[in-house]
């Protein structure tokens, strides 16, 4: 069974539907559940007419009160359809999103072990051409999804199900109640966790390829972020007895997985810790900030080169339409620094030259000035980010992709993990802000 959960979704639906019913699968062994959360716009007549076009394949669900959330509508669903006992595993996908023929194949047939609790597929950024927003998404998803899932998939524990594609078999989801957690604005990472905590692994299956259109300028990509992170938060929280305790369970409770999960929870933190410590001991011994700036960047840059050549590896064609995204992941201004910090040398030439056009002499006082900035430029480029971030819709809006480009995605991506602490420390309401999606999907 495969639920649909959508809210004013007629430009996307009836493709989804479509290419659902078209998957390679055993003929009667596949049933498509779109729940209607109440939409307004023409959702329910393009449902219905597949309903019709599909007869006993397709199934329109109604519900009357809608807004609460992804979580509410999909609960909505799964009532209807474990009451029934047709389905051994159920699938929960956006609306939007597109499988490919034989995804699902490869992702059911990880069921057939029943230590296995749930499966999810490698989502890929389908809009071609797209625009700089886009290939900057693609290329994140290589590195976010198709490898680091992989590395989980060797650890044993899954930080996360993708939402879009996610597959429960039926003991696995009654196991956790029957229902996806309403409580956080990460249900997919809370259905993660609790499906593990339960006895079940998880896994990503890689090669099952699934096409999302994902959000296409900063406020669209701001809007979802800030929804993971806020989930993010509040997962943390709500789990914080498990972390770095094996024996509460053996691959959440890990060492390894804590060590993980706070790296990239903390990571705005950690950037403005390590701003803090830097320009502390440039005041009080410069050669050893120095030493400890180029060190952090030597083993930075080793790992961005490792990271962006080994996305060529994994999805060649992603890597080639996104390869310029993925060297300029950090930004212009901070792959000048990774450069300059492995080799000084090679800067000495130019920077004096570019002193001497600006007025400055090339003495040492404008090189550490210079070597200041950089120092400081670890948390400015959150700040930065989040600048750009705000001119959208002002007259200077058609600046923001040069900008996203020198100040880095990567540092946007912190900018909104930073907002994340402290929408949640405010006790912001916990809206469902859904991205809108057109239909540019082009796999």
């Amino acid at each position: 069974a495969i639920v649909v959960p959508a809210w004013n979704e007629d430009l996307v639906i009836g493709t989804t539907i479509d290419r659902l019913v078209s998957m390679d699968y055993p003929d009667g062994a596949l049933r498509v559940y779109v729940v209607d959360d109440a939409s307004t716009d023409g959702t329910p007549d393009v449902v219905k007419a597949k309903e019709i076009e599909y007869p006993g394949k397709v199934f329109h669900v109604r519900r009357d009160k809608g807004g609460e959330g992804k979580a509410h509508t999909l609960n909505h669903g799964l009532k209807q359809i474990l009451a029934e006992d047709w389905s051994e595993a159920i699938l929960i996908i956006d609306a939007d999103v597109i499988f490919e023929k034989d995804a699902l194949r490869k992702m059911a047939r990880h069921l057939a072990d029943p230590e296995v609790g749930a499966v999810t597929a490698y989502i890929k950024e389908g809009t071609r051409p797209g625009n700089f927003m886009t290939r900057f998404i693609g290329f994140e998803y290589i590195t976010a999804q198709a490898a680091s899932r992989r590395a989980q998939n060797v650890m044993g524990t899954l930080f996360c199900l993708a939402g879009g594609a996610q597959l429960h078999s039926r003991a696995s989801l009654e196991a956790i109640g029957g229902r996806i957690d309403t409580s956080s604005l990460a249900e997919d990472t809370f259905t993660t966790f609790n499906t593990q905590l339960a006895g079940r692994k998880v896994h990503f299956e890689g090669n099952a390829t699934v096409w999302a259109e994902e959000p296409f300028d900063i406020v669209g990509l701001w809007k979802q972020r800030l929804r993971w992170a806020r989930g993010n938060v509040q997962l943390t929280q709500r789990f914080w007895h498990i972390w770095f305790r094996p024996s509460k369970h053996a691959g959440l409770g890990s060492p390894v997985f804590g060590f993980i999960w706070f790296s990239i929870f903390l990571m705005p933190v950690l950037m403005v810790l390590a701003t803090t410590g830097l320009v502390g001991l440039y005041f009080l011994d410069f050669p050893l900030s120095w030493r400890l700036f180029q060190m952090f960047w030597i083993i930075h840059a080793i790992t961005y080169l490792f990271v962006t050549l080994m996305s060529f590896g994994i999805d060649l064609d992603t890597a080639k339409h996104t390869w310029v995204e993925g060297f300029l992941f950090p930004g212009v201004i901070a792959t000048v620094i990774i450069i300059y910090s492995c080799f000084p040398p090679l800067f000495e030439v130019y920077l004096a030259n570019g002193l001497y056009a600006i007025g400055l002499p090339p003495g040492e006082s404008a090189v550490r000035v210079i070597i200041l900035f950089m120092y400081l430029w670890l948390t400015l480029g959150m700040v930065a980010a989040w600048g750009a971030k705000n001119l959208e819709g002002t007259p200077l809006a058609r600046m923001v992709p040069a900008l996203i480009y020198i100040v880095g995605y990567g540092p946007l991506l912190c900018a909104v993990t930073f907002a994340s602490y402290i929408y949640e420390a405010r006790g912001a309401e916990m809206k469902w802000d859904k991205t809108v999606k057109t239909g540019k999907v082009n796999a």
